[in-house]
């Protein structure tokens, strides 16, 4: 009975953890670009949602039947729900009748009861406080998430497996939706140290120092979009290839170029020629290019020479790396491994140079500020924003 009660708090923990980790980068972009800043408060609040949104699905729809589904079916599946409000109350009152309190507080069906409340407390709390509903809206969201659950149970999946593999109660719906309201009720006093995402929003506008983590963040998202295009876009040539031939693509030119050289073109060619050239992580976290000489962008030839000794030479390794592969070019086959170095210097450079401008800083001087600090003209907007040579 106790790991009936706990192996889905244990898939909560790893599988949400898991979740949250995967999704990590995606999570800090959101909160840089809403809120300005990384509050740690709110991702922790992040990890919260994703453990405890992966426990509540193990505990209300799994495990799920296996083998002969039409024989489980026929021996263990339910023939329609329980319609009849509170009557868990009857339950109870039938299987603790003639026990001692201590007896009665242990039956499955008041621990049911008590549990069912439970789950849901975290949802009114999560909801209330980390997205900031009110009160309201968030006891309404229980009593949609738990309806949605016992319709979930009632249909088999939507269909999926041929009958209600779990009881579907309209007592869980009000125990469930009660617990929500519980949480929301407290989630002022519960998480009153998360500050509000109206409150972290309001500084969005705020300029910051030029940090090391901004510039290794930047270098991050750049990798991950690069990485990241490469595969959609390798997805959907591959998907669309297969859709009118019925047959996978084979390794070629236009596959290369559809890929690995798009990709590379997207990511790290076209924001280094527009603007003021800064890459798409640069502008992530909110750092500018500034020239040196306070000009409002640098020349064509500083940003080329930038874009050489930085993110857009190793996206071009990477894509000759990926050709090596393709083609089993061997003269290309060192690609590989001089990105990675090309990559571990790029990280480095930024520990030693000023103003974390990293290598291309030195192949082409400029100033890195945070974009917030610059007027509509790209000019500093006052003083005490000026950039660091």
């Amino acid at each position: 009975m106790t790991d009936v009660w706990t192996w889905p708090a244990r898939i909560g923990v790893l599988i949400g953890t898991a979740l949250f980790v995967a999704l990590l980068i995606p999570i800090l972009v959101i909160q840089v670009r809403r809120y300005g800043v990384i509050s740690p408060a709110r991702l922790l609040g992040a990890a919260a949602l994703a453990v405890y949104g992966t426990a509540l699905v193990a505990y209300t729809l799994l495990p799920l039947p296996s083998g002969d589904l039409a024989a489980w079916c026929a021996q263990y599946g339910y023939d329609g729900a329980q319609l009849k409000p509170l009557q868990i109350v009857a339950d109870i009152r039938e299987r603790t009748a003639g026990l001692s309190l201590g007896a009665a507080v242990r039956d499955i069906s008041v621990l049911q009861g008590v549990f069912n409340v439970v789950l849901f407390v975290p949802w009114g709390v999560l909801v209330r406080r980390y997205l900031g509903w009110g009160l309201l809206a968030s006891a309404a969201s229980a009593l949609g998430a738990s309806l949605l659950i016992e319709v979930t149970q009632l249909t088999g999946i939507f269909g999926l497996i041929p009958c209600s593999y779990r009881l579907a109660d309209v007592d869980d719906l009000l125990t469930n939706t009660f617990g929500g309201v519980l949480g929301a009720l407290v989630a002022p006093w519960v998480l009153r140290w998360m500050p509000g995402a109206r409150t972290l929003a309001a500084g969005r506008g705020t300029p910051r120092p030029v940090t090391l983590w901004r510039r290794w963040f930047g270098m991050a998202v750049d990798y991950l979009a690069y990485t990241a295009l490469g595969g959609v876009l390798a997805l959907t040539l591959g998907l669309g290839y297969y859709l009118v031939t019925g047959r996978a693509p084979a390794d070629s030119l236009a596959v290369w170029l559809g890929t690995s050289v798009l990709a590379w073109v997207v990511v790290f060619v076209l924001p280094l020629v527009t603007g003021a050239g800064e890459s798409l992580g640069q502008r992530t976290v909110w750092l500018a290019v500034v020239p040196p000489d306070g000009g409002a962008r640098l020349a064509p030839w500083a940003r080329l020479r930038r874009g050489l000794a930085g993110g857009a030479l190793w996206g071009l390794l990477q894509a000759l790396g990926d050709a090596a592969t393709m083609f089993d070019v061997g003269a290309l086959a060192p690609a590989q491994g001089l990105a990675a170095t090309v990559a571990t210097v790029l990280v480095l450079s930024t520990l030693f140079t000023r103003g974390r401008r990293g290598l291309s800083g030195k192949a082409a001087p400029y100033l890195l500020v945070d974009a917030r600090s610059l007027a509509p003209e790209g000019q500093p907007r006052a003083r005490g924003s000026r950039p660091s040579r």
